[in-house]
Protein backbone atom coordinates (compact mmCIF):
# COMPACT_ATOMS: atom_id res chain seq x y z
CA UNK A 1 0.00 0.00 0.00
CA UNK A 2 1.12 3.28 -0.87
CA UNK A 3 0.37 6.78 1.37
CA UNK A 4 0.96 10.35 0.60
CA UNK A 5 2.86 12.45 1.63
CA UNK A 6 0.90 15.01 3.84
CA UNK A 7 1.98 18.18 5.22
CA UNK A 8 3.86 18.05 8.41
CA UNK A 9 2.92 18.67 11.52
CA UNK A 10 3.82 21.95 12.75
CA UNK A 11 4.91 21.29 16.59
CA UNK A 12 7.35 18.64 14.90
CA UNK A 13 9.15 21.70 13.00
CA UNK A 14 8.82 24.52 15.71
CA UNK A 15 11.25 26.18 17.76
CA UNK A 16 10.05 26.80 21.72
CA UNK A 17 10.73 29.98 24.06
CA UNK A 18 14.19 28.62 26.75
CA UNK A 19 15.83 26.52 23.98
CA UNK A 20 19.13 26.95 22.54
CA UNK A 21 20.94 26.53 19.22
CA UNK A 22 22.46 23.02 20.06
CA UNK A 23 18.63 21.81 21.33
CA UNK A 24 18.02 21.96 17.19
CA UNK A 25 20.90 19.83 16.32
CA UNK A 26 24.59 20.39 14.23
CA UNK A 27 24.65 19.50 10.25
CA UNK A 28 27.86 18.89 8.58
CA UNK A 29 27.56 19.58 4.95
CA UNK A 30 30.78 18.16 3.40
CA UNK A 31 32.20 20.08 -0.18
CA UNK A 32 34.48 19.20 -2.75
CA UNK A 33 37.83 21.29 -4.51
CA UNK A 34 38.13 24.97 -5.00
CA UNK A 35 35.43 25.88 -7.96
CA UNK A 36 32.56 23.12 -6.97
CA UNK A 37 31.28 24.64 -3.77
CA UNK A 38 28.28 26.14 -4.38
CA UNK A 39 26.41 22.74 -4.72
CA UNK A 40 27.42 22.29 -1.05
CA UNK A 41 26.77 25.97 -0.03
CA UNK A 42 23.21 25.73 -1.40
CA UNK A 43 22.86 22.65 1.17
CA UNK A 44 24.33 24.71 4.27
CA UNK A 45 22.03 26.85 4.14
CA UNK A 46 18.65 24.88 3.39
CA UNK A 47 19.56 22.91 6.14
CA UNK A 48 19.92 26.21 8.44
CA UNK A 49 16.80 27.74 6.65
CA UNK A 50 15.60 24.66 7.44
CA UNK A 51 16.05 25.30 11.59
CA UNK A 52 19.41 23.13 12.29
CA UNK A 53 20.83 24.65 15.28
CA UNK A 54 23.94 24.97 13.56
CA UNK A 55 25.32 24.50 10.20
CA UNK A 56 29.01 23.57 9.54
CA UNK A 57 30.71 23.05 5.92
CA UNK A 58 33.88 21.11 5.55
CA UNK A 59 35.69 21.33 2.85
CA UNK A 60 39.32 21.44 1.53
CA UNK A 61 41.30 23.92 3.52
CA UNK A 62 42.35 25.25 -0.59
CA UNK A 63 38.29 26.40 -0.80
CA UNK A 64 38.04 27.95 2.77
CA UNK A 65 38.73 30.78 0.99
CA UNK A 66 36.31 30.99 -1.15
CA UNK A 67 33.37 29.26 1.00
CA UNK A 68 34.28 31.73 3.49
CA UNK A 69 33.54 34.85 1.20
CA UNK A 70 29.97 33.61 0.67
CA UNK A 71 28.95 32.48 3.39
CA UNK A 72 27.86 34.19 6.80
CA UNK A 73 26.15 31.81 9.47
CA UNK A 74 27.24 28.69 8.22
CA UNK A 75 30.72 27.65 10.30
CA UNK A 76 33.76 26.67 7.72
CA UNK A 77 36.28 23.57 8.71
CA UNK A 78 38.88 22.35 6.50
CA UNK A 79 38.17 18.63 5.79
CA UNK A 80 40.81 17.20 3.31
CA UNK A 81 41.14 13.85 4.55
CA UNK A 82 38.87 10.92 6.60
CA UNK A 83 41.51 11.66 9.32
CA UNK A 84 39.95 14.96 9.10
CA UNK A 85 36.59 14.15 9.15
CA UNK A 86 37.03 11.54 11.66
CA UNK A 87 38.48 13.91 14.37
CA UNK A 88 35.54 16.90 13.57
CA UNK A 89 33.13 13.99 14.39
CA UNK A 90 34.77 13.05 17.92
CA UNK A 91 32.47 16.25 18.47
CA UNK A 92 29.03 14.20 19.34
CA UNK A 93 26.78 18.02 18.90
CA UNK A 94 27.53 17.20 15.33
CA UNK A 95 24.50 14.96 14.54
CA UNK A 96 23.70 15.07 11.10
CA UNK A 97 25.90 14.83 7.72
CA UNK A 98 24.95 15.32 4.08
CA UNK A 99 27.73 14.68 1.54
CA UNK A 100 27.50 14.06 -2.44
CA UNK A 101 26.83 17.92 -3.90
CA UNK A 102 30.01 19.03 -5.13
CA UNK A 103 32.18 16.13 -3.52
CA UNK A 104 33.78 15.10 -6.15
CA UNK A 105 34.84 11.55 -6.89
CA UNK A 106 38.49 10.84 -6.41
CA UNK A 107 39.49 8.30 -4.24
CA UNK A 108 39.65 10.80 -1.02
CA UNK A 109 36.41 10.97 -1.10
CA UNK A 110 35.09 7.87 -1.11
CA UNK A 111 37.08 7.72 1.69
CA UNK A 112 34.87 10.19 2.93
CA UNK A 113 32.04 8.43 2.60
CA UNK A 114 33.28 5.62 4.42
CA UNK A 115 34.06 7.45 7.45
CA UNK A 116 30.62 8.94 7.06
CA UNK A 117 29.35 5.67 6.99
CA UNK A 118 31.20 4.31 9.84
CA UNK A 119 30.81 7.01 12.45
CA UNK A 120 26.68 5.81 12.38
CA UNK A 121 25.48 9.23 12.00
CA UNK A 122 22.27 10.31 10.00
CA UNK A 123 23.61 11.07 6.71
CA UNK A 124 22.26 12.15 3.75
CA UNK A 125 24.00 10.23 0.58
CA UNK A 126 22.81 12.38 -2.65
CA UNK A 127 24.99 13.23 -6.32
CA UNK A 128 28.65 12.38 -6.54
CA UNK A 129 28.16 10.17 -3.02
CA UNK A 130 25.81 7.50 -4.77
CA UNK A 131 28.01 7.75 -7.44
CA UNK A 132 30.97 6.43 -5.22
CA UNK A 133 28.40 4.19 -3.91
CA UNK A 134 27.29 2.50 -7.14
CA UNK A 135 30.90 2.32 -8.00
CA UNK A 136 32.38 0.54 -4.48
CA UNK A 137 29.41 -2.21 -3.77
CA UNK A 138 32.04 -2.48 -0.51
CA UNK A 139 31.57 1.08 0.08
CA UNK A 140 27.61 0.30 -0.32
CA UNK A 141 27.51 -2.56 1.76
CA UNK A 142 28.52 0.04 4.89
CA UNK A 143 24.90 1.79 4.63
CA UNK A 144 22.86 1.85 7.75
CA UNK A 145 19.25 2.45 9.13
CA UNK A 146 20.16 6.61 9.77
CA UNK A 147 21.06 6.61 6.23
CA UNK A 148 18.95 8.43 3.48
CA UNK A 149 19.81 7.84 -0.26
CA UNK A 150 17.88 10.73 -2.63
CA UNK A 151 18.74 9.58 -6.38
CA UNK A 152 17.04 10.23 -9.42
CA UNK A 153 16.18 8.31 -11.91
CA UNK A 154 19.89 7.73 -13.33
CA UNK A 155 21.06 7.47 -10.03
CA UNK A 156 19.11 4.67 -9.17
CA UNK A 157 19.44 2.83 -11.88
CA UNK A 158 23.44 2.86 -11.60
CA UNK A 159 23.03 2.18 -7.63
CA UNK A 160 20.33 -0.81 -8.30
CA UNK A 161 20.52 -1.48 -11.89
CA UNK A 162 19.15 -4.89 -11.22
CA UNK A 163 15.64 -3.10 -10.33
CA UNK A 164 15.52 -0.24 -13.16
CA UNK A 165 12.84 -3.13 -15.37
CA UNK A 166 10.77 -3.35 -11.85
CA UNK A 167 7.60 -0.87 -11.75
CA UNK A 168 8.64 2.18 -9.51
CA UNK A 169 6.59 1.62 -6.51
CA UNK A 170 8.21 -2.01 -6.05
CA UNK A 171 11.37 -1.06 -6.70
CA UNK A 172 12.33 1.58 -4.57
CA UNK A 173 10.49 -0.34 -2.22
CA UNK A 174 13.02 -3.15 -3.07
CA UNK A 175 16.30 -0.68 -2.92
CA UNK A 176 15.04 0.30 0.55
CA UNK A 177 14.85 -2.99 1.60
CA UNK A 178 17.96 -4.01 0.15
CA UNK A 179 20.34 -1.29 1.43
CA UNK A 180 18.71 -0.99 5.09
CA UNK A 181 18.09 2.53 4.35
CA UNK A 182 15.58 5.15 3.43
CA UNK A 183 15.27 5.42 -0.52
CA UNK A 184 14.05 8.78 -1.83
CA UNK A 185 13.48 8.00 -5.73
CA UNK A 186 12.72 11.93 -6.87
CA UNK A 187 10.85 13.24 -9.17
CA UNK A 188 7.55 14.77 -10.22
CA UNK A 189 6.05 11.65 -7.81
CA UNK A 190 8.91 11.70 -5.49
CA UNK A 191 8.50 7.72 -4.26
CA UNK A 192 9.99 7.21 -0.06
CA UNK A 193 10.46 4.00 0.89
CA UNK A 194 11.86 2.91 4.31
CA UNK A 195 10.58 1.33 7.35
CA UNK A 196 7.44 3.01 7.52
CA UNK A 197 6.35 1.31 4.24
CA UNK A 198 6.22 3.23 0.95
CA UNK A 199 5.15 6.98 0.27
CA UNK A 200 4.61 9.19 -2.24
CA UNK A 201 4.48 13.23 -3.10
CA UNK A 202 3.07 13.83 -6.29
CA UNK A 203 4.22 17.57 -7.39
CA UNK A 204 1.48 17.07 -10.77
CA UNK A 205 -2.42 18.18 -11.97
CA UNK A 206 -2.91 21.37 -9.63
CA UNK A 207 0.10 20.70 -7.46
CA UNK A 208 2.64 20.74 -9.93
CA UNK A 209 6.32 22.54 -9.23
CA UNK A 210 7.59 22.46 -12.77
CA UNK A 211 10.42 25.40 -11.93
CA UNK A 212 11.95 22.46 -9.72
CA UNK A 213 13.76 21.49 -12.80
CA UNK A 214 16.70 23.92 -12.41
CA UNK A 215 20.48 23.11 -11.50
CA UNK A 216 20.67 23.02 -7.45
CA UNK A 217 17.51 22.14 -6.83
CA UNK A 218 18.64 18.62 -5.63
CA UNK A 219 20.97 19.65 -3.28
CA UNK A 220 18.75 22.29 -1.35
CA UNK A 221 16.51 18.85 -0.62
CA UNK A 222 19.50 17.09 0.70
CA UNK A 223 20.23 20.25 2.94
CA UNK A 224 16.39 20.50 4.07
CA UNK A 225 16.74 16.65 5.10
CA UNK A 226 20.02 16.78 7.01
CA UNK A 227 18.75 19.92 8.84
CA UNK A 228 15.80 17.82 9.60
CA UNK A 229 17.69 14.97 10.56
CA UNK A 230 19.93 16.75 12.78
CA UNK A 231 16.72 18.51 14.50
CA UNK A 232 15.99 14.79 15.54
CA UNK A 233 13.41 13.52 13.19
CA UNK A 234 13.41 10.10 11.99
CA UNK A 235 15.25 9.63 8.70
CA UNK A 236 11.91 7.98 6.88
CA UNK A 237 10.31 11.46 8.51
CA UNK A 238 13.22 13.40 7.54
CA UNK A 239 12.95 12.68 4.10
CA UNK A 240 9.06 13.40 3.57
CA UNK A 241 8.90 16.34 5.39
CA UNK A 242 11.69 17.52 3.30
CA UNK A 243 9.96 16.68 0.34
CA UNK A 244 7.20 18.29 0.91
CA UNK A 245 9.19 21.46 2.01
CA UNK A 246 10.80 21.75 -0.98
CA UNK A 247 7.73 21.79 -3.12
CA UNK A 248 5.76 23.91 -1.34
CA UNK A 249 8.54 26.74 -1.19
CA UNK A 250 8.74 26.18 -5.18
CA UNK A 251 5.01 26.58 -5.52
CA UNK A 252 5.33 29.81 -3.74
CA UNK A 253 8.17 31.00 -5.89
CA UNK A 254 6.85 29.67 -9.19
CA UNK A 255 8.15 30.72 -12.39
CA UNK A 256 11.40 32.03 -12.37
CA UNK A 257 12.96 29.90 -9.52
CA UNK A 258 16.21 29.26 -9.42
CA UNK A 259 17.72 27.06 -6.40
CA UNK A 260 18.88 29.54 -4.41
CA UNK A 261 14.89 30.74 -3.91
CA UNK A 262 13.98 27.60 -2.24
CA UNK A 263 16.08 28.43 1.06
CA UNK A 264 14.44 31.89 1.13
CA UNK A 265 10.84 31.13 0.73
CA UNK A 266 10.90 28.57 3.65
CA UNK A 267 9.89 31.47 6.20
CA UNK A 268 6.61 31.89 4.47
CA UNK A 269 5.76 28.16 4.16
CA UNK A 270 6.58 27.56 7.98
CA UNK A 271 4.03 30.75 8.36
CA UNK A 272 1.19 29.10 6.32
CA UNK A 273 1.85 26.08 8.25
CA UNK A 274 0.90 28.53 11.72
CA UNK A 275 5.02 28.24 12.61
Amino acid sequence: MIRAVCAPDPQRLAKHEGQHKYDHGHALVLSGPPGHGGAARLAARAALRVGAGLVTLGCPRAAVGENAARLDAVMLRAVDAAEDLERLLEDRRLNAICLGPGLGLEPVRAELVAATLASGRPAVLDADALTLLARDPCLAARLHSACVLTPHGGEFQRLFPDLASVPRPDAVAAAATRSGCVVLLKGAETRIAGPDGLALHAATGAASAPWLATAGAGDVLAGLIAGLLARGLPPQEAAETGVWLHAEAARRVGPGLIAEDLPEALPAVFRSLGL
